[in-house]
């Protein structure tokens, strides 16, 4: 138990401390003491009760699960955009605002940017603000043409992410996925396709989502997946897709033949890139986005709160 003298000098030092500014250094000359023994005080303070810390803002539950994801799954780091309240539209919004502004605050040491395709990061690339960064290059890491929902292709969003940051890109002329091993071979031996494919591996920085191939899948909608592939992808143990990849809920690409049909890096390629940035919201991906942290494709994240705590959770 404390005594008086001592419960005096903790309560006195946390008060010029917490509420005069002082420093600890400052603190222990005016008690003829040394630093490591304030340290030591302000510590005890806490421990016993006498001082207690609260953060008086709604983003401290959006930073506590930060800070838990990025010690669960060994991320560089996780931004979780709260989202409550808003609907489904403005949720996915608010997802691709806090994304561009991730992203236009960490291009120093980038040349080379790649992206992949969906509407998650299309509404990166509609958030992003228009700036000169001449120095970089934009690069399609999956094939990106296609008749239906053009808008949400690779190769659109690398055009308009392009245009916002007054630079080139590349063009991926190849869809996502072909009907045959043989037309595959034949284009990515061609010398354009080949050379994009190439400088793909060799981005900086990627952006990619998580899809879930069974619930709201964008794969189904433009017609690259029917239902008897999503039987045959369910037997094969698929989760998630990143790139047009599929893997399982341990995060390994799995055998089949639709990803040996995709035109675009496979993910062992996307594992390789330096920091590849995942920007996913929906709860509903919940498995896809789980298998995918396991896999370690990710280096960053960028999720909602919801999604982000059902992570935790689970």
């Amino acid at each position: 138990m404390l005594s008086w003298e001592e419960r005096r000098l903790m309560v006195k030092v946390a008060k010029l401390y917490y509420f005069e500014g002082w420093t600890q250094a400052q603190i222990a000359e005016k008690n003829n003491v040394s630093r490591p023994v304030i340290s030591k005080l302000l510590n005890n303070a806490k421990k016993e009760g006498l001082v207690e810390i609260y953060i008086k803002d709604e983003t401290v539950h959006t930073v506590d699960l930060e800070q838990k994801l990025e010690k669960m799954y060994d991320l560089d780091e996780v931004i979780v955009v709260s989202t409550a309240g808003y609907d489904p539209v403005m949720a996915k919004r608010q997802l691709g605002k806090t994304a561009a502004a991730y992203v236009g605050k960490n291009l120093q040491d980038v040349k080379n940017l790649g992206i992949s395709w969906g509407t998650t990061l299309l509404s990166l690339v509609e958030e992003y603000p228009y700036e000169r960064r001449d120095d970089i290059q934009i690069v399609p890491i999956v094939g990106g043409m296609g008749t239906k929902d053009v808008h949400l292709h690779s190769n659109q969003l690398a055009f308009h992410l392009a245009q916002k940051m007054n630079t080139s890109c590349s063009y991926l002329y190849a869809p996502a996925m072909v009907e045959t091993d043989d037309l595959k071979e034949r284009l990515i031996n061609s010398k354009d396709i080949a050379h994009v494919l190439d400088k793909g591996r060799h981005v900086d920085m990627a952006l990619v989502s998580v899809g879930n191939p069974y619930k709201s899948s964008t794969m189904k909608k433009i017609g690259y997946l029917q239902e008897d592939d999503l039987t045959s992808l369910s037997k094969a143990g698929a989760v998630g897709d990143i790139g047009s990849r599929f893997f399982d809920a341990a995060g390994e690409e799995i055998d089949h033949p639709l990803n040996n049909q995709v035109i675009g890096l496979d993910l062992n390629e996307i594992k390789d890139i330096p920091k590849v940035v995942g920007i996913i919201e929906g709860s509903y991906k919940l498995d896809s986005i789980e298998a995918a942290l396991r896999g370690g494709y990710l280096d960053v994240l960028i999720i909602d709160d919801q999604t982000a705590q059902a992570l935790v959770q689970s």
